[in-house]
């Protein structure tokens, strides 16, 4: 039987399929694409083997995962598509509507850390469909990330309140952001140790050579979008791929303030799966 893997359908993540794809490294899978909240559901319900998380997802259900011990989507600094977008300076946001975007919690969550921790807020939130007009016409503020929020940046990077909630979460921490894992179910992982470090090991090379030539891969990834291949190439540019201990403290970082802030029920070990050398 195929592994199950989910793959997210955002552009962040397309290093990592056209590595696999454009290279001929794409290994015998069933490959499911969708956004980050269907995939770790997905995976949460046993119809996936392994899939990329959102961050946060792995914290609600760590005691049934492994992580793969290489690779993430980080950024150390700005990232460029997870925005505020505020009508007013964001230290201004107390007791404030902020609409945030429903497609991936991970994000949410950081919102919530940096305005009550770094920003002293305690804003009103609620949830709505990731279209910024309509969201500012109900909110003060609006929150979105991914392809949604990159569309929205490239048209709306003049208005004078635009928040990079990387760049922030590194003012504030000094410490890398890891937006999503690798996550296994670890029951299918430890049955299947080759096959899971066999994907290990065409994905790191995948990976490396995406990397090599990332100009072709943001004009590639550019080719169905409004926006040129240099927007592209600067945003992966700031992006991060690997999951070293510098990511992996920044992500115990984050999952310790949403633990003090009631955001996840317990504050969870980081299980890496320990593969054999090859």
């Amino acid at each position: 039987m195929k592994p199950r893997v989910g793959h997210i359908q955002f552009i962040n993540c397309y290093p990592l399929f056209y590595g696999l794809k454009e290279k001929n490294f794409l290994p015998d899978l069933d490959l499911t694409k969708g956004y980050p909240g269907a995939l770790s559901g997905m995976l949460k319900n046993n119809a996936l083997d392994m899939a990329w998380i959102p961050s946060i997802a792995y914290a609600g259900d760590y005691k049934d995962y492994v992580l793969l011990p290489d690779i993430s989507v980080s950024s150390d600094g700005e990232v460029k598509s997870i925005f505020l977008f505020s009508k007013c300076p964001a230290e201004e946001l107390d007791g404030s509507a902020i609409a945030m975007t429903n497609v991936s919690a991970t994000a949410q969550a950081l919102l919530r850390i940096l305005m009550a921790n770094y920003y002293k807020c305690r804003p009103q939130y609620f949830v709505a469909e990731p279209d910024l007009d309509t969201m500012l016409k109900k909110a003060d503020a609006a929150l979105l990330i991914g392809d949604d929020a990159l569309r929205a940046y490239y048209k709306n990077s003049a208005r004078p309140f635009v928040y990079d909630l990387g760049d922030i979460w590194g003012k504030y921490t000094e410490l890398p952001m890891v937006w999503a894992v690798w996550a296994l179910r670890e029951e299918w992982a430890v049955k299947n140790l080759k096959v899971v470090t066999n994907i290990n090991k065409i994905f790191a090379e995948a990976m490396r050579l995406s990397l090599a030539e990332i100009d072709k891969v943001a004009a590639k990834a550019a080719q169905k979008e409004e926006f040129g291949s240099e927007y592209l190439l600067d945003y992966y540019q700031c992006l991060k791929y690997d999951f070293n201990e510098r990511k992996r403290k920044g992500l115990l970082e984050y999952y310790r303030q949403a633990h003090g802030l009631g955001l996840i029920d317990h504050m969870p070990p980081l299980k890496i799966l320990d593969l054999p050398l090859t």
